[in-house]
């Protein structure tokens, strides 16, 4: 039996089940988390680079070099080089236009899931519960 005070355990469970039933809403449509990440940060931020990406996923540059080239020869994103040639920039293609919607739709609905009948005083206590984790984690490196 896992111990109650092995939180970061807690966390990767849910991370694993968020990911689970986000992935099976998105597949269908040639999208999976991993993808569907990228994809939000692109739409809000309209371009960053393929270091940024890395970071922001917290992923090593081969894992995130595959991950975009199957954006690509999805049509999803172009990736092109900045003032520096070895800089690569991403932004999203007009493709992802036509979908985007429909992905971020299916994101929702799956917090939602996860959110049902927990009040708004626990969740603020949670997000700053995660925030103070992730600053800890962080400030180590």
């Amino acid at each position: 039996m896992v111990s109650k005070s092995l939180y970061g355990h807690k966390v990767n469970q849910l991370g694993r089940l968020l990911t689970k039933r986000l992935n099976e809403k998105l597949t269908p449509s040639g999208l999976h988390s991993s993808q569907w990440l990228i994809i939000l940060l692109l739409h809000d931020r309209k371009e960053c680079t393929q270091v940024e990406l890395g970071h922001y996923l917290n992923v090593e540059a081969p894992t995130i070099t595959r991950t975009l080239t199957r954006l690509e020869e999805m049509g999803w994103i172009t990736r092109f080089e900045g003032k520096d040639k070895r800089e690569k920039h991403i932004r999203l293609t007009n493709k992802v236009d036509a979908e985007f919607q429909k992905w971020f739709e299916a994101a929702v609905n799956v917090e939602k899931d996860a959110l049902r009948h927990i009040d708004e005083h626990d969740l603020n206590v949670f997000n700053r519960v995660l925030d103070k984790m992730t600053k800890n984690l962080g400030d180590t490196k």
